[in-house]
């Protein structure tokens, strides 16, 4: 569900810390159980009913709750379509007053009014609605069954626009999804920021939490103008985002709208996602008249096309952005990511990753541009991006040789591909299944090495398998092949989509730390035949067996791996606790969950705890061997000591018997994981590294590893501390 508001959150004449100052308390005006007058809309009411002037006298009058059908009616009325309700207060004096919050618990959908004035709406279309007007979608209320009302935050201005000393009148419309809606529901409440000492209303109930005027993460601010966010087309809105660098902090109120301040068209987006009140949504950042606009949003390369992911069922919030981190860590794209604090229309909705779409692009998935007149040659055969996902997706074709997998045309899309684009890029992975299911598929000179870049579906698979990921291989998987000339192989990527990897899900064997995914008994028969028919090849198992090996010694290692889990933990330590009062899930089953945590502390041991136990069954289970000639006599011969380790300025690698190193390599990696030197050498027995990353920059005190290789092979690999 989408709340919307006019009471928009944009700049004030107080700073932000002036407002945290001057609010003293806090105190509530209106009670949903106070006594309202209300009228059943059984017809358009008079056009000034939501005005303070307007006569009422001849309306009903009730507590609130109004409504039927829950627990939570104090006033029962007959089965209807929509309400209006109406409720006078006095306010003393506006000037001590620095905010205001308006809270609603309803069924469906809601239009509030403060003096005449609208200050909020949920699942409402249209200006002013018809008394018969029914809600976009259906929405149950909360507080009945345990949980909140949602907050909309009025600011100092808007309560000088819109409150009085004296009388004062709030008034709502509510609407149901339909008229044989089974129930509907009506709690409001209005609360104050009083910059006083002196008791004038009344205390806040004990749900009752302050709203947060800073964050220690970029804050996003989208405003739709009133309209729902479809899942599609898009629709136009406003979105200013605030960013003050690393280590600052970002008010609400105050700071200008300095990481981005435009117009965006915004839908949507998620299959099964789609069904949690926390949405996914995907963006385009337009300029005035509507065309593309490519910015830099949050440090992340100019581009138009953008992701909000908002994690509900992953309530570690952190799953896609450590899978992205450990395909980055193989040198292959994959999406990059900016934690940050989402408002839509006033209402906040807690943390959410901006991060980048999938597709063609330089500083993305760098493959040739293909344009509608590549027809022929070499430029008809390439760029592509194809995913492997659900046909209802959008336009694609079936795999001749397994029914349970469907290929989308990603980018170009089927509106942007002409029929010679659409027929190339499905032959050529049809030939490859087809090669690779014939009893050729592991010929060096005929198989399947001649369509695919390997290296690519190992780095790919090893992400997969390490995660575990319930969906990966068959549902939002992604393929894309470049030009010809520029290559030309299928490569298997970029990575997406693993909230329910890393022992998250309950069905598939996701929460088991042992067992492949390529051939789970559960789901691997909904997975692409690939998988399962490149384990029959011994090349391709010891290729995995060597790329294990590698990036286990080198930016895999388990104490990167949980040190990166730990500081994306860390940047979220204080926002988590206000996505969750606002989501109310820790210690919640939530589909998929296997595991449930009380705390997010908990969450985020369970995916530490489930990683390393899933690393080491991995590095007892890989599949292949890792055989390279010649290498046997370096490994009983080559010793390798680190002079001085702890180091503070420069530390020596030195190597005994070192007239049998031929082409050494020493690879250093940060405590993340992240390669920042590389010192190559031959015929030597001392390799000396100056404390300084590639771009010749000292690095700063803490741990790092290194590996050593000689002639490709991970002969010895440890950890160096400077101090």
């Amino acid at each position: 569900m989408k709340y919307i508001s006019f009471c928009f959150l944009f700049l004030c004449f107080f700073t932000n810390q002036l407002f945290s100052q001057a609010i003293d308390h806090w105190e509530t005006v209106v009670f949903a159980e106070d006594i309202w007058k209300y009228r059943v809309g059984d017809s358009e009411p008079p056009s000034d009913w939501f005005e303070t002037n307007f006569d009422d006298s001849n309306w009903d009058e009730g507590q609130g709750g109004i409504g039927y059908g829950d627990g939570d009616d104090n006033t029962n009325i007959q089965s209807t379509i929509s309400i209006y309700m109406r409720k006078d207060f006095d306010i003393v004096d506006i000037s001590h007053l620095e905010m205001a919050l308006f809270h609603a618990d309803y069924d469906d959908g809601f239009i509030a009014y403060l003096n005449g004035v609208e200050i909020a709406r949920a699942n409402m279309e249209g200006d002013f609605p018809a008394f018969n007007a029914t809600t976009p979608t259906q929405r149950e209320a909360q507080m009945y069954d345990g949980g909140l009302p949602v907050p909309f935050t009025l600011s100092k201005d808007k309560i000088i626009q819109c409150l009085q000393n004296g009388n004062n009148t709030l008034a709502i419309q509510v609407h149901n999804r339909g008229i044989n809606s089974s129930d509907l529901s009506s709690l409001f409440f209005f609360s104050v920021g009083v910059n006083q000492t002196v008791m004038n209303y009344s205390p806040t109930l004990s749900w009752f939490t302050p709203p947060f005027l800073s964050s220690d993460l970029p804050i996003i601010k989208i405003n739709t103008f009133g309209e729902q966010i479809p899942d599609e087309p898009k629709i136009v809105a406003h979105m200013g985002i605030i960013d003050n660098g690393p280590d600052n902090r970002n008010y609400i109120f105050s700071d200008s709208l300095n990481g981005y301040d435009g117009q965006i068209a915004i839908e949507t987006r998620g299959a099964s996602s789609s069904n949690f009140p926390k949405k996914n949504y995907g963006f385009e950042t337009q300029t005035s008249q509507g065309e593309n606009n490519n910015v830099n949003l949050l440090g992340m390369p100019k581009e138009n096309d953008w992701i909000l992911h908002g994690p509900y069922s992953d309530k570690s919030l952190i799953r896609n952005v450590l899978a992205f981190h450990l395909g980055n860590l193989t040198d292959r794209w994959a999406p990059r990511t900016r934690y940050c604090e989402l408002f839509i229309n006033d209402e906040y909705v807690g943390i959410y990753i901006l991060m980048e779409k999938i597709k063609r692009d330089d500083d993305r998935v760098d493959i040739a541009k293909l344009d509608f007149d590549d027809n022929a040659g070499d430029s008809l055969t390439g760029g592509y991006i194809v995913q492997v996902d659900r046909f209802e997706l959008g336009n694609g074709w079936f795999s001749p040789f397994d029914p349970n997998h469907f290929f989308v045309y990603q980018n170009p899309n089927s509106d942007n591909l002409t029929n010679e684009q659409e027929d190339y890029i499905q032959n050529y992975i049809t030939n490859f299944e087809q090669v690779l299911a014939s009893g050729n598929f592991d010929n060096p000179d005929l198989g399947y090495t001649n369509w695919i870049d390997v290296g690519s579906f190992i780095d790919h698979m090893l992400v997969v398998e390490l995660s575990r990921d319930v969906d990966a291989y068959r549902l939002s998987s992604f393929l894309f092949k470049d030009k010809d000339s520029k290559g030309g192989l299928l490569n298997a990527g970029p990575l997406w989509d693993f909230n329910l990897g890393f022992g998250n899900a309950d069905y598939c064997d996701g929460w088991e730390t042992s067992g492949w995914n390529f051939d789970d008994e559960n789901c691997g028969q909904d997975q692409p035949f690939w998988w399962d028919r490149l384990q029959e090849d011994t090349l391709f198992n010891n290729q995995v067996q060597c790329r294990w090996d590698e990036l286990r010694a080198g930016s895999w290692q388990t104490d990167s791996i949980m040190q990166y889990i730990d500081e994306q933990a860390a940047t979220l330590e204080e926002a988590q606790g206000r996505n969750f009062e606002r989501w109310q899930v820790l210690g919640n089953y939530l589909w998929p969950n296997a595991f449930v945590g009380d705390t997010y502390e908990e969450e985020i041991t369970y995916l530490k705890n489930w990683t390393t136990d899933r690393l080491i069954w991995m590095d007892e289970n890989m599949i292949g061997n890792c055989p390279v000639v010649g290498t046997a006599d370096l490994e009983k011969n080559i010793s390798l000591t680190i002079q001085p380790n702890p180091f503070s300025e420069s530390v020596n690698f030195v190597f005994k018997k070192n007239n049998l190193v031929k082409n050494g390599v020493i690879k250093i990696y940060d405590s993340l994981g992240k390669e920042i030197q590389v010192l190559n050498f031959s015929n030597k027995n001392k390799m000396e590294w100056d404390g300084k990353n590639g771009v010749g920059k000292n690095v700063t005190p803490g741990i790092y590893f290194y590996t050593f290789s000689n002639e490709n092979k991970i002969l010895q690999s440890g950890k160096i501390v400077k101090m």
